[in-house]
C-alpha cells in the first residue's frame, strides 16, 4: 500500500515539475492595443485564439486600447511589453522625451499608409482639399488625422481652419448634426460610424491623406528596449506568429471577426467584417505595402516623415529615425509574404 502511495506521489511530482518546466519555457507578453476590440484587433487577436503564439511558447495577453498615445506610454512605462501604435505618436513621444530611459521602437510595419483622412458630408460643398479653407473642422485633440493636419494642409494649400474639440463618440454625430464642415479620423472608423449613424456611404466625401501628397506610415508593432534586449527570441518569435496569423486574417476576414466577437461579444459582426476589410484593402494591402514589402520600411520616406512630424507636432527635439525604427527582429522574407497579389 505504502509503496502504491509512494509510486503515485512520484508520478504527480514528476508531472508538476514537467509542467513548471513547460511553463518556464513560455515566455509572458503584455500586447498593448492602440483602441477598442473592433475589426482590426482581429490582426492580435486571430494568431492569439488560432494557437500560433502558444505554439511558439509565448503567452500573450492582449487588451484593448483608447489611442495610440496611451499605447506608447504604457509600454515605456514598463506596463507592457509590446504594443500597437500609430508610428507618428511614437515619434513624438521620443522628441518630447529625449531622456527618458524605456523608450519603445517600432519593430513591424503593419499600416504601410496612415489610416486619417478628412471626411465631409456632399452637401457641404466640400470635394476636394482646397475647399476646406475657412471651415470649421472637427476631431478629439489627439487624433491622429488632427495632429498630422499641418502635413495635410501644406501639401493642399489648405489655410485658416478652426478647430472643434470633442470625445471619439461625439466626432461623427456632430458633422451629421452640421456642428462642423468636415473631420479627421481613421478612414474605417469614421466612415463607418457615419453609416452607423444613418449616412449612406455615397453622401460622405473621404480625402485619404495618401492621396493628397501625405506619405506617413500608420500602425506599427512596437516594444520595449527592455523586452528586445532581454527577450529577442520572443520578440522575433511574436512577429512570425503574428505574419501567420496576418494570412489567416487576410485571406478569410469574415473567420477573423469571430475572433473579436469572443472578446467583445456586443460587436456588430457585418459592420466590424467590413471595418476589417477597409482597413485590409486601404492601408495593409496598399501600392506602398507591395512595393515595401510587409512590415518593412523604406528609409527616405522614414526620414522624410521624422522631418514632418517634428514641424507638424513642434517637438522638443528633432526626430532620429533610426532610434524610433529596427527591422533588426523581422521574420524572413518568406514569412513576410502575406499579401495577396493584387
Amino acid at each position: 500500500m505504502n509503496k502504491r502511495i509512494f509510486l503515485k506521489t512520484a508520478a504527480a511530482l514528476s508531472a508538476a515539475f514537467a509542467l513548471a518546466g513547460a511553463q518556464a519555457q513560455t515566455t509572458p507578453i503584455k500586447f498593448q492595443l492602440d483602441w477598442r476590440f473592433e475589426g482590426p484587433a482581429a490582426l492580435f487577436l486571430t494568431p492569439v485564439a488560432k494557437g500560433y503564439f502558444k505554439d511558439a511558447k509565448l503567452d500573450v495577453a492582449v487588451d484593448a486600447g483608447n489611442g495610440s498615445g496611451g499605447a506608447v506610454t504604457r509600454v515605456a512605462s514598463g506596463a507592457y511589453d509590446m504594443g500597437f501604435a500609430d508610428l507618428a505618436a511614437l515619434m513624438e513621444f521620443h522628441a518630447n522625451n529625449p531622456d527618458a530611459p524605456n523608450k519603445p521602437v517600432a519593430i513591424m510595419m503593419v499600416y504601410n499608409d496612415t489610416p486619417a483622412s478628412v471626411m465631409a458630408l456632399k452637401k457641404s460643398g466640400i470635394k476636394t482639399p482646397a475647399d476646406l479653407s475657412g471651415k470649421k473642422l472637427g476631431a478629439p485633440v489627439f487624433d491622429a488625422g488632427r495632429r498630422a493636419f499641418p502635413i495635410f494642409a501644406k501639401a493642399n494649400n489648405v489655410s485658416n481652419v478652426q478647430w472643434t474639440a470633442m470625445d471619439p463618440p461625439l466626432r461623427e454625430t456632430m458633422l451629421v448634426r452640421g456642428d462642423v464642415d468636415a473631420i479627421t479620423g481613421f478612414t474605417f472608423t469614421s466612415l463607418l460610424n457615419l453609416e452607423a449613424r444613418g449616412v449612406k456611404a455615397a453622401d460622405v466625401v473621404v480625402l485619404p491623406y495618401p492621396e493628397h501628397g501625405v506619405k506617413l506610415y500608420g500602425n506599427a508593432i512596437i516594444a520595449s528596449p527592455k523586452m528586445l534586449k532581454e527577450n529577442p527570441a520572443a520578440v522575433k518569435a511574436f512577429l512570425v506568429a503574428f505574419a501567420k496569423g496576418m494570412k489567416d486574417v487576410i485571406g478569410n476576414p469574415a473567420a477573423a471577426i469571430q475572433d473579436v466577437k469572443a472578446r467583445d461579444g456586443i460587436i456588430n459582426v457585418a459592420l466590424e467584417t467590413r471595418r476589417l476589410q477597409l482597413a485590409i484593402d486601404t492601408v495593409i494591402n496598399s501600392a506602398n505595402a507591395r512595393a515595401e514589402g510587409f512590415g518593412q520600411v523604406n528609409g527616405p520616406r522614414l526620414s522624410l516623415m521624422a522631418s514632418q512630424v517634428s514641424d507638424a507636432y513642434a517637438t522638443k527635439s528633432r526626430v532620429n529615425p533610426d532610434a524610433v525604427w529596427t527591422g533588426a527582429f523581422l521574420p524572413t522574407k518568406a514569412e513576410l509574404n502575406v499579401l495577396p497579389k493584387k
